[in-house]
């Protein structure tokens, strides 16, 4: 029996220094080769995995749940609008936070996100194990990827969600209050330790879209297994049959689990597939 497997990307399908092991992508290629349909399940938006050198797929869910596209349909597409879009624009740079807007042309970010994003990535990539040398790398190749915006230019009309850099955890708290109509969560290192929040449409979550996607194949939930390592894949975990997580990832997202394999540098991919013998 064929299955539909869904993979989060950052510290599942590829490492926190945005490389694709050899493994990860052996299994994916096998699996596809056996039957089984292989999309992501992540929050980049489009333009962000397009800079990834990642194996072929079937397609992807982006966005947290904003975008789902198979085989280059876009089967939904559901972003902020541009009223929201301004209104948390202003708010970050009110409080002087570094921000970028996640649209499927491209991530967009202010100047506070030009000062405040190269320290701040090298903590994530720090706190998911990388040494000091390739933390830098990694923090470098990311704010490569932005276009740098000011003013009015930001109040765009395509953007899927907005991630913004944390001076606090009350920052997050506050943006609950200031958004209730939109859905808040938090990113950042290994054991959930909260670096950035984002904000994206209300009713947009990777369950939602894995829902959404299932009725376009016609296919039942019973087929379906989910791969993840942090808490934003929990609503993964809700409506998938089968959830494994990655040994690299939160204790939440592990207890939730059927199955804990190995870290994402170790094979964890690789070894999964073979245990559920996605692979031979």
């Amino acid at each position: 029996m064929s299955k539909i497997i869904f993979l989060d990307v950052d510290g599942t399908l590829i490492d926190y220094e945005a490389k694709l092991p050899a493994s990860a992508a052996q299994a994916v290629n096998q699996a596809r080769a056996n039957g089984h349909k292989v999309y992501i399940c992540t929050g980049c938006s489009k333009a962000e995995i397009e800079q990834r050198n990642l194996c072929e797929l079937d397609g992807m869910i982006g966005g947290n749940g904003a975008y789902v596209e198979d085989h280059g349909h876009v089967v939904m597409h559901q972003g902020l609008s541009k009223e929201d879009v301004k209104h948390i624009v202003d708010w970050c740079n009110e409080r002087h936070l570094g921000f970028y807007l996640e649209a499927n042309s491209g991530m967009y970010c202010n100047d506070y996100m030009l000062e405040q994003g190269p320290e701040t990535m090298v903590k994530y990539a720090q706190g998911k194990g990388a040494d000091l040398t390739k933390a830098k790398e990694s923090s470098k190749k990311f704010m490569g990827g932005f276009i740098h915006l000011q003013g009015e230019d930001l109040y765009r009309d395509d953007v899927n969600k907005i991630s913004f850099i944390l001076s606090r955890y009350q920052d997050h708290l506050d943006s609950q209050k200031e958004f209730p109509h939109l859905i808040a969560n938090t990113w950042g290192g290994k054991g959930e330790v909260a670096l950035y929040g984002d904000l994206g449409p209300t009713g947009i979550t990777k369950r939602h879209a894995i829902e959404v996607l299932l009725d376009y194949l016609g296919v039942d939930q019973k087929d379906t297994i989910s791969f993840g390592d942090a808490k934003i894949d929990l609503s993964m975990f809700e409506c998938c049959d089968y959830n494994v997580a990655m040994g690299n990832g939160g204790e939440e997202i592990k207890a939730a689990a059927d199955y804990i394999t190995t870290d994402v540098n170790d094979d964890g991919l690789y070894n999964a597939f073979r245990y559920l013998k996605l692979i031979d």
